[in-house]
C-alpha cells in the first residue's frame, strides 16, 4: 500500500498562483470593459456630432467670384462619421448673380454620380461620363440626366459664402437626400 506525502508548501504554492492568475484576469476584464465602454457612455451623456457640428461651411468670399461666371471652388470639410474624424476635400460650383444673389450646385451629375465640368466654348455644363449636359441655370439640355443639377443651401454672411453640403441619390427624378 503506498501512501501519497501532500507537501502543505505545494497547496500553498498552487493557491496562490491560481489567486494571481483570477487578479490578472480581472484586471484585463476590467480594462477591456473600460476600453469599450467608454465610448458608449460618452456617446449617451455628449450630444452627438451632428450638434456639434457647425453645417455651415465658408468657402469663398464674395468679393473674390465674379459675375456670372461658375466658379469651382474645392474646400476642406472635417466630417464626424461616429468617432472617426476625417479630412475630405470637397467641392461646388458657385455662380454668383449679383453682390448678394448665388447660386451653389453640388458638383455631383445627377444620372450616375460623375464630376461634370463647366465648358467655356459651349457656355454649359457637360457630364464627361454619359455626354449629360445643363445650363448655367443648372436645367438638363440633354443626355440621359433625370433631373436638373442639385441646388446646395447656401448663405451670404460677412462678405463670405456659406454652404450647407449634402448629396443626393443619383439616377432618380426625385431629389432624395443621401444620409
Amino acid at each position: 500500500m503506498e501512501q501519497k506525502i501532500v507537501n502543505p508548501e505545494s497547496g500553498r504554492e498552487d493557491t496562490s498562483r491560481r489567486r494571481f492568475l483570477k487578479w490578472l484576469l480581472g484586471i484585463i476584464a476590467a480594462v477591456n470593459a473600460l476600453v469599450a465602454g467608454v465610448p458608449f457612455l460618452r456617446s449617451l451623456i455628449s450630444p452627438s456630432s451632428a450638434a456639434r457640428q457647425n453645417p455651415w461651411l465658408k468657402v469663398a468670399s464674395i468679393n473674390s467670384l465674379p459675375e456670372g461666371k461658375p466658379v469651382d471652388i474645392r474646400f476642406m470639410a472635417e466630417p464626424d462619421d461616429a468617432y472617426i474624424h476625417t479630412t475630405v476635400l470637397r467641392s461646388v460650383w458657385v455662380i454668383r448673380h449679383s453682390a448678394g444673389d448665388i447660386t451653389v450646385f453640388s458638383p455631383v451629375c445627377t444620372h450616375l454620380g460623375c464630376y461634370y465640368q463647366w465648358s467655356q466654348q459651349s457656355n454649359r455644363f457637360e457630364c464627361p461620363c454619359h455626354a449629360s449636359l445643363f445650363s448655367l441655370d443648372g436645367k438638363v439640355l440633354g443626355g440621359p440626366a433625370p433631373r436638373s443639377l442639385d441646388v446646395l443651401p447656401s448663405k451670404i454672411e460677412n462678405g463670405n459664402v456659406y454652404v450647407k453640403w449634402e448629396r443626393f441619390k443619383v439616377g432618380t427624378p426625385e431629389r432624395i437626400p443621401v444620409a
